[in-house]
């Protein structure tokens, strides 16, 4: 099989991700993240049903009573039903909303728990994700260099904080809601795509080392070629899972999967362009990862 000529696009590839990148920014920049319940604060309520609850009645009643910012999900069965309020409603608030919703059907309604999340704990929340965010950043590229080269760890860092940048670029540009189910789906998404750039990275040094004649920029389009089967399957399979978990899995759930989709796509890309691209540009040669001889070889190898 001919090798597929990859880095014959790499300044499309540059001016995309330099375009999504640019893009991200200036949208967390003058619109910010639709920060939900558990960064902002508020207060939550977990109440089930003795049969199956219309959630668009249940907003129109909570509409009509003059809770705004509430957010109504499914919890578990058809059931059960979370509501959050936004900060400024207290428990007393959140009870007397129950007693409101059953006065509104003929079903019994119970109350499981009314939960108060303040905003200090929100701010303490957010500052903890992304100290993990940035905590997982810089061990990866310990790791890279560790197992690799400095330019294999330079590549794979600049991979995963663009795959971090676009998937929150995307949702400060759709609004979508951003909870801690949408954090843990960033780092997720840092393993994945971390995963993905250390298979590739792994094949570029093993062809390195073994094609000695050929060009840094045919070895990185031989080796892109080798793992594409490899990494269009797992992508393509994960994707699938990911894509049935947010249409079928409810909206609990739904954040978390839109993130892990945006983040395995552009991660995929990532780590075959933006990471081999950086070791391109940074001039990855064969000397960078030759196995140093050990001192004394030669001369062991000569006595009888």
């Amino acid at each position: 099989m001919n090798p597929i000529p990859f880095m014959k696009w790499r300044w499309v590839a540059i001016a995309l991700s330099g375009l999504a990148i640019v893009t991200a920014v200036a949208s967390l920049s003058l619109q910010q993240l639709n920060w939900g319940l558990d960064f902002t604060g508020g207060t939550l309520i977990e109440v089930a049903y003795s049969d199956s609850a219309d959630l668009s009645s249940i907003r129109s009643v909570l509409a009509e009573e003059g809770y705004e910012g509430a957010v109504v999900v499914s919890f578990g069965t058809d059931r059960d039903v979370l509501v959050r309020l936004p900060d400024g409603y207290s428990d007393e608030q959140g009870a007397l909303m129950v007693d409101k919703l059953r006065s509104s059907t003929d079903m019994a309604i119970e109350l499981r728990r009314i939960e108060f999340v303040g905003p200090q704990v929100g701010d303490e929340l957010r500052d903890d994700g992304g100290i993990a965010m940035l905590t997982a950043l810089g061990l990866v590229m310990l790791y890279v260099a560790f197992r690799f080269q400095i330019k294999f760890a330079l590549g794979a860092v600049f991979a995963l904080a663009h795959d971090v940048t676009v998937t929150l670029g995307f949702f400060s540009l759709t609004g979508l809601e951003f909870d801690l189910t949408v954090l843990a789906a960033l780092l997720a998404v840092v393993g994945y795509s971390l995963n993905d750039t250390i298979v590739v990275s792994d094949r570029i040094r093993e062809n390195l080392r073994k094609i000695r004649r050929a060009e840094a920029i045919d070895v990185i389009n031989i080796s892109l070629t080798e793992t594409l089967g490899r990494t269009l399957v797992t992508s393509l399979t994960t994707l699938l899972v990911l894509a049935a978990l947010a249409l079928f899995g409810g909206e609990m759930i739904f954040g978390f999967a839109v993130a892990l989709l945006v983040g395995v796509t552009v991660g995929t890309y990532s780590s075959m362009y933006v990471a081999s691209t950086t070791l391109l540009q940074l001039g990855v040669s064969k000397e960078d990862v030759m196995v140093p001889e050990r001192e004394g070889a030669d001369q062991e190898g000569m006595l009888p």
